[in-house]
């Protein structure tokens, strides 16, 4: 087997156009040779129109950029409102909420005070008001006018209050010097 190898071999080198003058052979050169030339002129025509297909792609892009830009910003302003309506809505019950623990807290104070027997607002204002009518029937009026004498009368009732108050913080301060000396 190698001998016969061998020959066709030589018979080969010897005699290399035999094997072109094949009519076969010779179609699928010229074949060949026309794919060669029909993408030498698809390369030739996409270079010096391909410049102007880049720029047609740039500008379409760009114009696609810019319809995609122009709904995301419509898109955020809408969820921008509707946030700023939320926190409105949620910043308003906040406040309610607030005023409603306020007066609930005010309430109980209140009623802690009175339950202690201190004397609201309301109390004070009533007894001033009726120490000005009993003071302006008994005709008995001041320089200062007819708040006067409820005036004084509410300082000299305070004042048992604040010595008691004054007192009550010496107490410890004495029983602690006391002890020590």
């Amino acid at each position: 087997m190698v001998k016969k190898l061998k020959k066709m071999a030589q018979r080969k080198a010897s005699n290399p156009a035999g094997l072109m003058d094949n009519p076969m052979a010779q179609m699928v050169k010229d074949s060949a040779q026309q794919i060669w030339l029909a993408g030498m002129g698809a390369f030739s025509k996409a270079q010096s129109e391909g410049g102007k297909v880049f720029e047609a792609l740039m500008k379409e892009g760009l114009s696609l950029q810019k319809k995609t830009q122009g709904l995301a910003e419509e898109r955020i302003s809408a969820v921008t409102s509707k946030m700023s309506a939320v926190a409105g809505d949620v910043s308003g019950k906040a406040g309610a909420q607030w005023d409603k623990l306020e007066s609930i807290f005010e309430a109980r104070v209140e009623k802690a005070l009175n339950k202690m027997g201190v004397p609201s607002r309301r109390d004070i204002d009533a007894l001033i008001k009726r120490i000005d009518e009993l003071s302006a029937k008994t005709g008995a009026h001041s320089g200062n006018g007819a708040a006067g004498p409820a005036r004084r009368a509410m300082k000299k009732a305070a004042a048992p209050a604040k010595k008691a108050a004054v007192s009550a913080k010496r107490a410890p301060r004495r029983a602690a010097k006391t002890a020590s000396a």
